[in-house]
């Protein structure tokens, strides 16, 4: 998903900030513990208030999951039971997992059994852990980025991200639910809605948005169906989810985690990255998945720039000392509710030390969103067909032509509220040599780099760049799309530079993020800073299943 930072602002060329705003947000089924449910086509009128039993295991950190595995007071079996249960009770309203995994308590037998003969094979040995349904498994679960074109489709192999979860001995506990192919098919399309999955929801408020693609994500891990989780971004995918959720999420440096096996938007700015509820549990689950990958080039990059153990950046006085820049120019104003928080939250950053830099906004800002968009495209359509012909075995669609076709035949279950006119603007679209793809890239990085976030760390010896993520969640609406106000993913994410959010407040009980972002492999840099903020002010605290918004809190 790309950002704006005004509404309603024309883009140019024929591009409408939403096609902006949805690029790269990056019979169903929705599922319970051990079946699978057909899920409707269409949406229920209205949520209704959740009245959820008292959960055991709510907002548990993986080092307090680990703590209980070495005290046999839970073992991997028990907690994949109970949070199976969990989606069970829960998931119903929120739509937040596609599946799960009808292997995972047999996986957390083995792995008890190991950790009894061998002991753990790290802090992720038994944790159940949610990854997005764009994120291949050769397993019986389907990988089909919400699809019903790809249901059906089995992975010849393990995705990287997948294998490195298994090799820690993460217990991967399902799917989980995302605005359908990346949010890369309409201008006009609701956050988190899939034809496979339903609207997913956001559980601080029902009749809200989860913000997308990772919606699933998300709401799955705000609402504690497992531990942590695993999203995917091309702008704004991984943070956008988080924030509105009130989690964490670390966008990484693109290279730093391999894309292979997982559906592409592009080869440029995709990334796969963790989304948890405190920053020690992303640092955990980063650890896990960073690392090189023959099978992505871009990980070559990475090389002696990933760090053995994030966990080693989680420093509470991180903050003191630090300089730390305020991007206002085109990343306020566009809501008060965000803006308050986040004045608090520079407020909070200056008393646990920092050196605040205000302002210190990035050149360049909201010059490349045309460029971007039209890299996109292109990279879409010459990435989508690779993925399809090497890992949908199997599928009926083997090209990007294909889906669209698909689409079209399946209207009433496909397109029963937004059509696909970003995807066929794609298809339109020729080889990478083309100069119209040359020339928007070249810009694209040049702008968002050197000239842009370089230059302003740079002048004003920065360690970070704060913003706000972006504002409180808008109510879903099936028939207009959804209300995007703003946000600051795009620098980030044009530049493959990494970011990270944390919870900065609540407006209305609506979760609201402070973004963190800085120079290429800075991911420790960004983790120091935004555990030092996090443990300073400790704002998160877990949703409620409201049916709306409580518009009597502030």
């Amino acid at each position: 998903m790309a950002q704006s930072t005004k509404r309603g602002t024309g883009r140019g060329n024929g591009m409408s900030r939403r096609e902006l705003l949805h690029a790269g947000v990056a019979g169903g089924l929705a599922v319970a513990a051990g079946r699978v449910v057909p899920a409707a086509v269409r949406e229920p009128a209205g949520p209704a208030p959740m009245a959820a039993a008292p959960f055991e295991l709510e907002e548990a950190t993986i080092a307090q999951l680990q703590a209980e595995m070495d005290a046999g007071t839970h073992t991997a079996r028990s907690l994949a039971e109970a949070y199976l249960g969990r989606v069970e009770a829960i998931d119903p309203s929120l739509r937040s997992v596609i599946e799960v995994n009808p292997d995972a308590v047999a996986i957390a037998v083995a792995l008890d059994a190991e950790r009894k003969a061998k002991g753990p094979r790290g802090p992720l040995h038994g944790v159940p852990v949610v990854i997005k349904d764009n994120v291949a498994t050769a397993d019986r679960m389907a990988t089909t980025a919400g699809s019903l074109a790809l249901v059906g489709a089995k992975a010849p192999r393990d995705s990287a991200v997948a294998e490195r979860l298994r090799a820690a001995g993460a217990v991967i506990l399902g799917k989980t639910n995302l605005s359908e192919w990346a949010n890369f098919r309409s201008s006009r399309s609701s956050s988190g809605w899939s034809g496979r999955g339903g609207q997913c929801r956001n559980p601080y408020a029902l009749d809200r948005s989860p913000c997308g693609s990772s919606s699933g994500t998300g709401a799955a891990v705000a609402a504690n169906l497992a531990a942590v989780g695993v999203g995917t971004e091309t702008d704004g995918s991984i943070v956008c989810p988080s924030a509105i959720n009130s989690l964490v999420g670390i966008k990484p440096t693109v290279g730093l985690v391999s894309r292979a096996g997982i559906v592409p938007i592009s080869h440029t700015q995709d990334t796969a990255g963790p989304m948890a509820r405190s920053v020690a549990d992303a640092a955990t689950l980063l650890s896990a998945l960073a690392g090189v990958d023959p099978r992505d080039a871009a990980t070559a990059a990475g090389r002696g720039k990933a760090a053995a153990d994030y966990t080693a950046f989680l420093d509470p006085d991180g903050l003191k000392g630090a300089r730390i820049g305020v991007a206002r120019a085109k990343f306020f104003g566009y809501s008060p509710e965000a803006d308050a928080l986040v004045e608090a939250a520079l407020a909070a950053m200056k008393r646990l030390g920092a050196v605040i830099v205000d302002p210190a906004d990035i050149p360049h800002a909201g010059e490349f969103d045309d460029a971007e968009f039209e890299v996109l495209l292109y990279e879409f359509k010459a990435d989508l067909n690779a993925y399809l012909a090497e890992w949908a075995p199997g599928a009926p669609v083997r090209t990007l032509a294909d889906v669209i076709a698909f689409n079209e035949q399946h209207r009433d279950r496909e397109m029963p509220y937004f059509g696909q006119e970003t995807m066929e603007k794609a298809e339109k679209k020729g080889p990478l040599t083309e100069k119209g793809y040359v020339k928007a890239l070249k810009r694209c990085r040049e702008l968002s780099r050197a000239k842009g976030l370089d230059a302003v760390m740079t002048a004003h010896r920065l360690d970070a760049i704060v913003a706000p993520t972006g504002g409180p969640a808008w109510t879903i609406d099936l028939v207009n799309g959804d209300h995007f106000l703003g946000a600051s993913s795009t620098p980030a994410a044009v530049s493959g530079y990494p970011s990270v959010t944390v919870p900065a407040g609540y407006a209305f009980g609506l979760p609201v993020g402070l973004s963190f972002l800085g120079r290429a492999w800075s991911e420790g840099t960004l983790i120091r800073l935004a555990h030092a903020f996090e443990q300073g002010t400790k704002l998160r605290r877990p949703p409620r299943l409201l049916a709306t918004a409580d518009l009597t809190v502030r």
